[in-house]
């Protein structure tokens, strides 16, 4: 490749550069945007915690969140071992029985 070739392509190489870093810095500062916006924490150069600050109110809304989750999780339980049992005296075969000699019989007087 002469070097006169290399002249005429320089300034596409410089625009292709300049283009590439201004997609990287503008992705990394929507991603940024993204995290703060949806209340990821932000982490700096040696990983400490720069945004949100953390205080004594954050750590209780956590923990109270934290025994509200624990309290939803087991009543979440009890409702599936009820619907479980439920579901068992629905399928037997003697409610189903029962059921169809009702119908048979007509309507209640």
């Amino acid at each position: 490749m002469a070097p006169n070739a290399f002249a005429q392509l320089l300034p596409f190489i410089i625009m292709l550069g300049l283009i590439v870093t201004a997609a990287g810095i503008g992705g990394w500062v929507f991603t940024t945007w993204l995290r703060v916006k949806n209340g990821y924490p932000l982490d700096g150069a040696w990983g400490q915690a720069i945004h949100p600050a953390r205080n004594t109110e954050t750590d209780e809304r956590v923990k109270l969140l934290t025994q509200e989750n624990a309290q939803l999780r087991a009543e979440i339980g009890s409702v599936k071992d009820r619907l479980a049992n439920i579901e068992r005296i629905v399928t037997d075969g003697a409610y189903r029985l029962d059921r169809e000699i009702d119908g048979l019989r007509g309507p209640a007087n």
